[in-house]
C-alpha cells in the first residue's frame, strides 16, 4: 500500500525576502514530518517533498498563505517507500540553474499547451520538438521525434541554442518550437529564454511529462520509455506508476536490466557508466555502505547510507561524476 504522498511544486514569482523564508519553512516541514528538497531564490520556489498525507498538505497550505504563492500549483503521486531520507531547504541564485539569472521568466514564458492538446501540436510539420532535460534523463525515455540536445546540465542549453541557430542548424530561421521537461519548470525558463532570443512561436507542455503521463492513456500516448525522477523511485511510467529502473548508488545514473547484467555492475559500487572512475578507497567505502543497506533491508529498517559528513563530501563529487558518466554513456551509445 502506498502511504507516502509526494508533491512536486514550483512557481516563478518575485521573492526579494527569500532568505528570511528559509528557517520558518524548514521548521514547519520538520514539525509535519515532511522530507525532500525545497529551493528558494529571488525568482521563486521549486522542489519536491514527501511524507504523510496530512503533513504534506499542511506544508502546501502553509506556503499558500503567502499571497505571492496563493495560486501555487503542485503535482501529486504516491510511493510505497519514503522517497527522501532528509529535509533540505536551500537558498539559490536560481530555482533552476540556466546561468541567466536576469531572465524575466514570469513575464516572458512561452504558451502553455495542456496534455490533451500536446499530441496534435508535436505532430504538426515544421515544429521542432525539444527535450530540455539532461542526457542521462533522455536516455531512459522521451517523446517520439524529440530532439536531444545532449546536455549534461541545464546551463549548457543557451550555448546549444546559439549553435543550432546557425545556418544549417535545427533552429535556423527561428522555427516554431515545442519544449518539455519533467515537471514544467525547465520549460518555463527555456521558453522564456527562447522568446528573449527572438523566437515568436514557443510552446511548452503544461505540467511537464509527469502531468502527461498522469492524464493521457497509454494507448493514446506518444511517450516512449520511462520518465526519470529525482527521488528513490528513479523512474515512473504511465499513471505515474513506479518504473523498472534503479540507480547506481556510486554515480546516481539510472540503470536497467541491461546495465545490471554487465561485468562492470556491482550493486552499490559501480555500473558501466562509472566503472573505473573511483579510487580503491571509494570502492571500499561503497561496499561497506552496501553491506549496511542490505543488513538494514533484512531487518526491515531504513538505512540512509553513509554518515552525514561523508555524504556531504560525496555530494560535492556527485555533480562532476554525473557529467563524466553522461559523457561516457553517450560514447557507449555511439
Amino acid at each position: 500500500m502506498s502511504t507516502h504522498l509526494v508533491a512536486a511544486l514550483y512557481k516563478f514569482v518575485e521573492l526579494p525576502d527569500f532568505e528570511q523564508l528559509r528557517d520558518p519553512l524548514f521548521a514547519f516541514c520538520e514539525q509535519q514530518h515532511v522530507k525532500g528538497t525545497l529551493l528558494l531564490a529571488r525568482e521563486g520556489i521549486n522542489g519536491t517533498i514527501s511524507g504523510p498525507d496530512a503533513g504534506v498538505r499542511a506544508v502546501l497550505q502553509h506556503l499558500r498563505q503567502d499571497p505571492r504563492l496563493s495560486d501555487l500549483v503542485h503535482k501529486e503521486s504516491w510511493a510505497e517507500k519514503a522517497p527522501f531520507y532528509r529535509l533540505k531547504v536551500k537558498l539559490k541564485k536560481e530555482i533552476v540553474t540556466m546561468g541567466v539569472p536576469e531572465l524575466a521568466t514570469a513575464e516572458m514564458v512561452g504558451e502553455y499547451v495542456p496534455p490533451e492538446q500536446w499530441n496534435e501540436l508535436i505532430s504538426q510539420p515544421g515544429v521542432v520538438l525539444i527535450d530540455t532535460r539532461n542526457d542521462y534523463e533522455v536516455g531512459i525515455g522521451t517523446f517520439q521525434g524529440a530532439v536531444n540536445p545532449h546536455t549534461s546540465s541545464f546551463s549548457e542549453f543557451p550555448a546549444w541554442v546559439a549553435e543550432q541557430r546557425k545556418e544549417g542548424g535545427l533552429l535556423h530561421n527561428n522555427p516554431p518550437v515545442a519544449m518539455f521537461c519533467t515537471g514544467g519548470i525547465r520549460c518555463e525558463k527555456s521558453t522564456a529564454f527562447m522568446r528573449s532570443q527572438g523566437f515568436e512561436h514557443v510552446y511548452h507542455l503544461q505540467g511537464g511529462i509527469l502531468k502527461y503521463l498522469e492524464e493521457i492513456p497509454e494507448e493514446k500516448s506518444m511517450w516512449d520509455g520511462d520518465c526519470f525522477v529525482f527521488d528513490e523511485r528513479v523512474s515512473v511510467r504511465h499513471g505515474l506508476e513506479r518504473g523498472d529502473y534503479d540507480f547506481c548508488r556510486a554515480c546516481r545514473m539510472p540503470i536497467g536490466e541491461l546495465e545490471m547484467a554487465t561485468e562492470q555492475y556491482e550493486a552499490g559500487v559501480s555500473c558501466p557508466y562509472c566503472f573505473g572512475t573511483h579510487t580503491p578507497e571509494q570502492e571500499q567505502r561503497f561496499r561497506e555502505r552496501q553491506q549496511q543497506v542490505e543488513l538494514a533491508r533484512e531487518r526491515h529498517e531504513t538505512h540512509i547510507g553513509a554518515d552525514m559528513e561523508q555524504r556531504r563530501l560525496d555530494y560535492k563529487l556527485e555533480k562532476q561524476r554525473r557529467i563524466e558518466a553522461a559523457a561516457k554513456k553517450a560514447a557507449v551509445k555511439s
